[in-house]
């Protein structure tokens, strides 16, 4: 039998999925966002993750129309999983995915979830919503399975085609059909987990590891500034030992690394054990831009200078370097909590000058092009854009004629350089 795929979600996750899928499967593209329908139907991705020409070059059958999920044999589930302000998992997302299948799904169909969950999700809640609303039998009238998103926006090195892919399914049937869709397009291959709930565990702590290590680095880079010395030099010296896991400093924001752990905590308090080391780390990564703040006065008074009335521009918004994603981005907090102190912020990003709606919903702020920008007090690079790692001290000394003051979060620039020429920089 020839599968025909329906994927919910054309985001981040969904659309390069779709991409590869697309050349070998008939394949409907559902997503709920008129625009992004839109878009992707005259071959633009707002992401600029993919170009025209590969959005051109498969059918996909975009739509908005759930109904058109009734053709399909083979659903997966692409759609965010985000916390509430109380970082409680808010799987809103998938219920309301699951309804939707659960109003058109065929008998005999499979449904696979990609998106990041706490083990459990994907038959106790996403199949019992299908199972619900569509009146059908889960395991007798439609069968389940799960393999997790390894998706890395901005990194084509780890695409779906060149990474392993976790799949699962609720009896070796349905295991099999999984593995035929998945291995058309994973030429890194499939591994095949015991079963759907050690599949959801092995996602949530992927990047619940990642996370953990990165508050090590986070708390090692505060030690390290009070002893006196750089990290990126401690790093850089133990990182010549074989098995030292190197890992950097920084901020922690996105839609995965920094949301995933809770939900992780969210299902070992509800077993009665309280994740103490999950939950430091994330309180850890969560101090860091109050810190930036902290390090930002502290160099401004060292000066002479004051945050209250110093003109400060922020580089970078987005979560990550060299990505449009501006969800959950840590610099929002950085920017807002100078200006609670009483400085005049002006921020720019290279990666979304052209997204101003995008940028003020998420972050709340209006850009600031490059020659609007003088007459700096400091200058905070927080995010990585390639296009910022090409910054001289003549760039800064012309926004900072006087005492020119730079805080690099991840040693974007040369600490050394900058400083033979005449820059003050401090860094994680």
């Amino acid at each position: 039998m020839q599968e025909i795929i329906g994927i919910a979600g054309m985001g981040y996750v969904g659309l390069p999925l779709a991409l590869h899928l697309a050349k070998n499967y008939k394949l409907i593209g559902y997503d709920i966002s008129t625009r992004r329908i839109e878009q992707l139907s005259l071959n633009h991705d707002w992401s600029l993750e993919h170009t025209p020409e590969e959005l051109k070059a498969v059918k996909i059958e975009y739509t908005t129309d759930e109904s058109r999920l009734k053709e399909a044999t083979f659903i997966i589930v692409t759609v965010p999983t985000p916390v509430t302000k109380a970082n409680i998992p808010d799987l809103t997302p998938v219920e309301k995915a699951a309804e939707a299948i659960g109003r058109n799904i065929q008998k005999g169909a499979v449904v696979v979830l990609e998106s990041t969950v706490y083990p459990g999700v994907t038959e106790d809640v996403m199949g019992r919503i299908i199972e619900r609303v569509s009146g059908l039998k889960m395991y007798e009238d439609f069968k389940l399975g799960y393999s997790p998103e390894r998706i890395n926006p901005g990194d084509r090195e780890h695409a779906i085609d060149k990474v392993i892919k976790v799949i699962s399914g609720q009896d070796e049937p349905t295991l099999e059909r999984v593995s035929a869709v998945y291995s058309s397009v994973c030429k890194a291959g499939v591994y095949k987990a015991a079963n759907i709930k050690v599949a959801e565990a092995a996602k949530v702590i992927e990047n619940t590891q990642r996370d953990m290590n990165i508050a090590l680095m986070n708390e090692l880079s505060k030690i390290f500034r009070k002893i006196g010395i750089q990290t990126k030099d401690v790093l850089d010296a133990a990182g010549t030992k074989w098995n030292f896991q190197k890992f950097s400093p920084g901020l922690v924001g996105g839609h995965c690394i920094g949301v995933d752990p809770y939900y992780l905590t969210h299902r070992a308090q509800e077993l009665g054990y309280n994740p103490d080391l999950i939950l430091a780390s994330r309180k850890t990564n969560d101090s860091m831009a109050r810190h930036v703040v902290e390090l930002a006065g502290e160099q401004l008074n060292i000066a002479g200078k004051a945050v209250k009335n110093s003109t400060i521009l922020v580089l970078g918004v987005t979560f990550k370097e060299n990505c449009k994603d501006c969800r959950n981005s840590k610099v929002a907090e950085i920017i807002s909590e100078l200006k609670k102190k009483g400085a005049n912020v002006l921020v720019h990003d290279s990666f979304v000058m052209d997204e101003p709606e995008m940028v003020q919903h998420e972050i709340g702020v209006s850009l600031t092009p490059f020659e609007k920008i003088s007459k700096l007090d400091q200058v905070i690079i927080a995010v990585s854009h390639n296009q910022y790692k090409k910054l001289t001290a003549a760039d800064l000394k012309k926004w900072m004629p006087d005492k020119p003051l730079l805080i690099d979060i991840k040693n974007t620039l040369n600490r050394k350089q900058l400083e033979a020429d005449g820059i003050t920089v401090d860094s994680f």
